[in-house]
């Protein structure tokens, strides 16, 4: 398997990152990789290309747990919120989720893919057996962040939609898979990172 990787990361290194993964990149490319092998061990390798394109998209290439707005910090994330949803620039925004309850706990995005939303959070908790009610800032653990990830795709946690809606014998939906995690934004771009990604995971 290790030489397998290192082919996979010469492949990826180019045309998704620039020449260059960072020793985060690798962790959080591995993590998500070694829970798909370990929990899916039937899974499509192209669905499982589309779950990294979708943390690719997600974390701005980081590959690791990030806050909405890509803030360090809960008070840095939710203050810009509040200045895009004052500016206007928040139009599907309804009511400000990012904002402390009243036990001082914010439901804003976390995780390598944005989970937002108290009902969120308490749904993903049931899925990963993590108390996310308790302690939201565990969605930004690597192990939790990586379940919610691909258990909350295979499963339909967020729109309802899931992978093997998309995937399938006969079926690969590129486009139509953004539905998984919203709607259709964005769509082209992370079906076209989700195809560089099955091209490196030939060899897998």
């Amino acid at each position: 398997m290790g030489r397998e990787r290192a082919v996979f990361f010469d492949v990826i290194r180019p045309g998704l990152f620039k020449g260059r993964l960072s020793a985060g990149q690798v962790k959080g490319l591995t993590a998500i990789l070694d829970y798909w092998f370990r929990h899916v061990p039937e899974g499509r390798t192209d669905a499982l290309a589309y779950v990294l394109a979708t943390a690719f998209h997600e974390t701005a290439a980081t590959m690791q747990p990030v806050r909405e707005t890509l803030a360090k910090s809960d008070k840095a994330a939710i203050g810009r919120l509040d200045a895009a949803f004052s500016a206007g620039r928040l139009p599907s925004v309804r009511t400000p989720y990012w904002r402390l309850d009243a036990e001082g706990k914010s439901w804003l995005g976390r995780g390598l893919v944005q989970l937002t939303h108290r009902r969120n959070y308490e749904a993903m908790s049931k899925v990963t057996g993590v108390d996310l009610l308790a302690d939201p800032a565990r969605a930004m653990q690597m192990e939790v962040s990586v379940a919610i990830l691909v258990e909350g795709m295979r499963r339909g946690s967020f729109t309802g939609r899931r992978l093997d809606h998309y995937f399938a014998p006969g079926r690969s939906d590129w486009v139509g898979a953004r539905k998984i995690i919203n709607g259709t934004d964005r769509a082209e771009l992370v079906a076209g990172y989700g195809r560089m990604f099955l091209g490196a995971l030939a060899g897998l």
